[in-house]
């Protein structure tokens, strides 16, 4: 059996402070950010510890799933690459092809398919590999936000989430499911919202639960308009209706990185508890052994299809 690249895709983050103006150069497709956006941005990651730990996170679920596989049969070498940090998808291919082989099987590191995100990792990877002029096989494994194991993951987590209020009123915690927001042009003929909203009825199956809500969040600056609902308008709807417990469920998202620990954790809960609120949020699924299992089930079942 030949060996095989396992490559996964994430969107990056910076190591250090140093590295946040790399990130948002490749972000504004080679503009640098003005100083206030640089600053601004930077902040952030040091009310964050000053780094991400989106990197560090990927090569551990990258090392996982390699075993994972590994210990199942198959034969894979595990890599990743970042959109916008290092190392940059194009570098990761280039190990790849100097490693000696032909054939990679990609794995974008986001549940829900659009343009903006698997569409865009798959057409990164395209423009490499073409730009390499060498023969090399891809398989794109996407659409793993159904898989039975993949929703077990999840609702492992909102009932540890759950078990962290009082057993008095568990009943009255109101879930609020979330995924990053994207420009509403992008998402015209797309399946992202599609996607969520199917996830989120697998993982409510295996619950009991009647309060829930479908929210988006970390949207972009600029005048074009964003899908919605935002958390903050979903926790002022809340909160007029006297709601007291919320647990967000980032759903959308597979490890903990700058949405997760800034967006989430500092501003939603600022704002949660400025309205009197006891608000909680699933832990991230990180190298969690079911998310790691979900994974290996996608990939396998994708290279059986052929």
């Amino acid at each position: 059996m030949s060996l095989k690249a396992l490559l996964l895709l994430a969107f990056g983050g910076p190591r250090s402070l140093e590295e946040v103006e790399f990130l948002l150069t490749r972000l504004f497709r080679g503009r640098k950010p003005s100083p206030e956006q640089l600053e601004k941005v930077k902040e952030r990651y040091r009310l964050i510890g000053g780094f991400s730990p989106l990197p560090e996170i990927t090569r551990r679920q990258a090392k996982a799933l390699e075993e994972r596989l590994n210990a199942k049969g198959g034969s894979f070498r595990s890599y990743m690459g970042m959109r916008y940090s290092r190392p940059l998808i194009e570098e990761a291919v280039k190990e790849i092809v100097q490693d000696g082989m032909d054939e990679i099987v990609a794995l974008p590191m986001a549940p829900f398919r659009s343009r903006a995100s698997t569409g865009a990792y798959a057409e990164e990877l395209n423009r490499v590999r073409q730009g390499l002029k060498i023969s090399l096989r891809v398989t794109f494994v996407e659409g793993w936000h159904t898989r039975p194991i993949f929703l077990d993951a999840v609702r492992e987590k909102v009932r540890e989430g759950l078990n962290d209020f009082d057993p008095e009123v568990r009943q009255k915690v109101h879930l609020i499911f979330t995924a990053h927001s994207l420009p509403s042009s992008l998402i015209q003929n797309d399946p992202y919202v599609q996607d969520m909203e199917a996830s989120v009825k697998g993982v409510l199956s295996g619950l009991e639960c009647s309060n829930w809500h479908i929210a988006f969040q970390s949207k972009g600056s600029g005048p074009e308009e964003w899908i919605g609902p935002d958390v903050e308008k979903v926790l002022d709807g809340l909160a007029s209706q006297e709601v007291k417990e919320v647990l967000l469920v980032p759903i959308g998202f597979v490890l903990d990185h700058i949405e997760i620990l800034y967006d989430i954790d500092i501003l939603f809960r600022k704002k949660a508890e400025s309205l009197g609120m006891v608000f909680k949020r699933t832990r991230s699924l990180n190298t969690s052994e079911r998310f790691i299992e979900a994974l290996a089930d996608a990939v396998e079942e994708r290279i059986r299809m052929g």
